[in-house]
């Protein structure tokens, strides 16, 4: 049976159905549509002023790749300057920021060895998904940006409410709903312009857009918790084609009784980072693996944590590498 005629120039053959609408499209208008869809996010939410300076937290991977490369296109139309690159072939600033340089020498292997035992998985994504964190404010920082975007997608935020729903974290279901944060306590603003976008579009668009990524999974991930949150998902995306976005507005929607709401952060007594102890996620887990007992940074502050870190596991490079060792580049 041949292919349908495009249902937008209705001249080229379709070349793929919407998995969300069904509407038949050939590649060009598909990928038109989905920069239009990125940039009414960007634009309806007020993400990246004119004249903002933007760095993409790029990992390499699927999302990272497709964000930057959509930034590029839109730039001109936001008015927008960008300062990082997944490719040399983009002809865009690229900055690389590595852990053993942000936090005395520790890479993510040193924290895999220095866990190991019990529970590595989760510890080292604990670790990853904080120190990445960090790591992306001071490259930014270098840079000299005004803004930072991360390339999250709607399934990974949906997976992120999942998970925070099966733990009870009452504090970041209600911090977890918008496209991004202000940049309280002079953080810098941040931003995930494809959030509404879903997981399976992305790979279209990077397909169609030939673009080169990085598709291997972190040596660490497998048995991490956001594997099962991601496995439920499918299970409930299969019974309800609309539960990812569902969860997603979910988290928008939400707001917690001022008894249950958590004291405003203040600033961490070492680094002076944004905080809501002491000392910041960061510093609490770097003491831990300075004193040897890694174990008990987590474990004091379990529900203040992000298991899993944000949202999509860091690809490894051809080498084998862990690219999380090499950390952000910008």
């Amino acid at each position: 049976m041949p292919a349908p005629q495009c249902a937008s120039c209705h001249k080229a053959r379709a070349a793929l159905r919407r998995p969300r609408s069904g509407q038949a499209l050939c590649g060009p208008c598909f990928c038109a549509a989905f920069e239009a869809e990125v940039l009414h996010t960007v634009v309806a939410g007020r993400l990246l002023p004119p004249g903002a300076v933007v760095a993409v937290g790029a990992s390499g991977g699927k999302d990272s790749t497709v964000l930057a490369h959509v930034l590029r296109e839109l730039a001109p139309r936001l008015g927008i300057s960008l300062r990082l690159v997944a490719a040399a072939r983009w002809e865009l600033p690229l900055t690389v920021v590595a852990y053993a340089d942000l936090f005395g020498g520790w890479t993510m292997d040193a924290v895999a060895r220095s866990t190991a035992g019990s529970g590595r998985s989760r510890a080292c994504c604990t670790f990853c998904g904080v120190l990445r964190r960090r790591a992306l404010e001071e490259g930014a920082r270098l840079v000299g940006a005004t803004h930072v975007v991360t390339g999250h997608n709607a399934d990974d935020m949906a997976e992120t409410v999942l998970m925070n729903f099966l733990r009870g974290d009452a504090g970041r279901l209600a911090r977890g709903g918008g496209l991004g944060s202000p940049g309280e306590g002079g953080a810098l603003p941040r931003c995930r312009p494809l959030q509404l976008a879903s997981q399976k579009e992305v790979v279209l668009y990077a397909h169609f857009r030939r673009l080169d990524y990085f598709s291997e999974e972190c040596v660490y991930a497998p048995e991490a918790f956001r594997g099962h949150a991601r496995d439920l998902l499918k299970q409930l995306e299969a019974a309800r084609p609309s539960a990812v976005l569902d969860l997603v507005h979910s988290a928008e929607r939400l707001a917690l009784a001022p008894a249950a709401r958590p004291p405003p952060p203040g600033a961490c007594s070492r680094c002076g980072a944004l905080a809501s102890r002491a000392l910041c996620q960061a510093c609490a887990l770097l003491d831990g693996l300075n004193r040897g007992r890694p174990r008990l940074a987590i474990g004091k502050g379990r529900r203040g944590l992000d298991e899993e870190g944000p949202p999509g596991a860091p690809p490894r490079e051809p080498s084998g590498r862990p690219a999380s060792e090499r950390a952000p580049a910008f």
